[in-house]
């Protein structure tokens, strides 16, 4: 009964081996949630390791589906950091360029070391150093390599096989050590927590402003609306209170039981109920001068909205923002419209009147919606706030991607090449970055990049557990634990040795950005995933792109490196 309830499980994982992809994540992510003191291992390393558990069913997911999901992963990143990005880069990047060389220094010297001393083959040393570094495209430039040494067939199969072993060992612990180091023992090293560092950064950014979630509002609103039964005999028109007490409107009037429009030439008379809106310092100024604050009245709500509109009039570009705002097509177009925020490629820009406006620059405003269908017209075109994906946008972003990766540039006989992951990487940059000037397109939720992002990751360390996890338990049994161990000196000495090169060396202080550069620099793409949960937010994809593109080119070249050396 148990044997055929056994093979009827078996046999039904071979037809849908998706089971054990998903059982994989979820077990995974709970394990991943387990702390033990301050160490927590996390969903991506605990999808990892039951996924390997899970491997001795010799079940595996088609390749293609790894592809897939990373593609996903590394593009919604690159997507979400695009327009950061390309504002970061200058000569305070150089230190990413050096912390990935000394990677990519560091792990060739430790692999050909520890090859001498133990007496590896060229091929199980290749198969280290891919494994170890989680650099596959190591195993294609190594094995190229051995084809030019002249050995005999037999030898250069066999030289080529152990390529395969020595990566298959190694590869397991070279993604989770990296985990590791990147979000336990940095942040030990450095002093400093993760995502403290992350908000610090992301509040530098924000010029001190805050960044309010998804459900989070101000306890202080800077623009309210107050019910005003008007005592004093003002007898002034409604233009004539906005000019007397800047920074308010009145939106609606109520005389005995009419509603009345608040045109600029309509009078306010004495016990009209008027409403007003504006910002909480001149509403406290329209105290003395309205009256009487009341609690209600009835056909008096007005429902007020928050529009995001993007700068398209020519005629203001290159303008201060006092100059704008006190001109006279614009005071005539400003009632019942106040201005919130000004975004310019994905940064909050602090509003002063030194601010000058830039074709693609986002305004925030608020106001009534026939206020807003006014402005509007006049600044450029409104961003419409979606649940759904522009796919047109980006299905053609990660065809593009694809499509960079397949290209090969020869180096003397070397190919180096982005491969599909730096090329999705590469064009999420790019689309991100051109969604940010041109805001009406490319459209994809928060909340959308937030699962393509989780769920790429986690299925593509998962897929890569179930492949390789049998083959690995399968080598560690015949030939003992001592390739193993080697791998998992070659994964945590270089990165302990960068980690005390880039705080002592490179001079880097926020253990945020420093853990996106040393997961980028060592290509470990799940302990990037990592450091971004303890992050909360994207401050350390920036350090993470440029190292990752450099890490795909000088981790690359170890190849053929320590086929020469060993």
């Amino acid at each position: 009964m148990f044997q055929w309830l056994f093979n009827w499980i078996l046999d039904g994982l071979k037809h849908s081996p998706e089971i054990l992809l998903f059982l994989s994540l979820s077990l995974g992510y709970l394990i991943g949630g387990i702390r033990i003191g301050k160490f927590q291992l996390g969903g991506v390393a605990g999808s990892l390791l039951v996924a390997v558990a899970l491997s001795v069913f010799g079940v595996t997911v088609d390749a293609g589906v790894k592809a897939v999901l990373f593609a996903l992963f590394i593009y919604a990143v690159g997507f979400e950091s695009g327009p950061q990005f390309f504002r970061s880069l200058g000569v305070k990047t150089l230190r990413e360029i050096f912390l990935a060389l000394f990677i990519a220094v560091a792990g060739l010297i430790t692999v050909v070391v520890l090859a001498k001393v133990f007496h590896l083959d060229k091929g199980l040393a290749a198969g280290l150093a891919a494994g170890g570094l989680t650099q596959s495209a190591i195993m294609g430039t190594a094995s190229d390599a051995l084809t030019q040494l002249g050995v005999s067939p037999e030898e250069l199969s066999r030289l080529q096989g152990n390529v395969t072993i020595g990566y298959a060992v190694t590869y397991i612990f070279g993604s989770l050590g990296a985990i590791i180091i990147c979000v336990n023992i940095l942040p030990k090293i450095m002093g400093r927590d993760i995502g403290d560092d992350a908000i610090k950064a992301q509040a530098e950014q924000l010029h001190g402003s805050l960044l309010l979630g998804a459900n989070q509002n101000f306890a202080l609103s800077d623009i309210s609306g107050r019910l005003y039964r008007v005592t004093n005999k003002i007898n002034q028109s409604v233009s004539d209170i906005e000019k007397t007490v800047n920074g308010i409107s009145v939106e609606r009037i109520k005389r005995g039981n009419k509603i009345l429009e608040a045109s600029p030439d309509t009078l306010i008379k004495a016990k009209d109920i008027i409403l007003v809106v504006g910002h909480r310092d001149a509403m406290i100024q329209a105290n003395d001068l309205l009256g009487s604050e009341v609690d209600s009245a009835s056909g008096m709500d007005v429902v007020m909205n928050t529009q995001d509109v993007e700068m398209r009039n020519s005629r203001y570009v290159g303008q201060s923002l006092s100059q704008v705002l006190s001109s006279d097509e614009v005071m005539q177009l400003k009632h019942g419209i106040y201005l919130v925020a000004i975004h310019r490629d994905g940064q909050t820009l602090p509003l002063n009147n030194d601010f000058h406006f830039k074709l693609g620059d986002v305004i925030t405003i608020y106001g009534t919606d026939s206020d807003l269908r006014r402005v509007i017209d006049k600044i450029g075109a409104p961003i419409t706030k979606s649940e759904k994906t522009d796919w047109i946008f980006h299905g053609l972003g990660l065809v593009v991607g694809l499509i960079i990766g397949l290209i090969v540039i020869r180096v003397s006989d070397i190919p180096i090449t982005l491969g599909a992951g730096g090329g999705a990487l590469l064009s999420g940059l790019l689309f991100g970055w051109f969604r940010s000037l041109h805001q009406t397109i490319g459209n994809i939720p928060t909340g959308a990049v937030q699962l393509l992002k989780d769920f790429g990751l986690a299925g593509f360390v998962a897929v890569v557990g179930l492949s390789s996890g049998l083959q690995a338990i399968n080598t560690i049994r015949e030939q003992g634990l001592s390739l193993f161990l080697i791998g998992v000196v070659v994964t945590v000495l270089p990165m302990l040795l960068a980690i005390y090169f880039g705080k002592y060396i490179l001079g880097y202080k926020n253990a945020a950005v420093f853990a996106g550069a040393l997961a980028g620099a060592r290509s470990a793409n799940p302990a990037f995933g990592e450091v971004l949960n303890k992050a909360g937010n994207s401050t350390p994809t920036n350090s993470f792109a440029i190292t990752y593109a450099l890490a795909n080119v000088f981790l690359t070249l170890l190849g053929p490196l320590v086929v020469a050396f060993v």
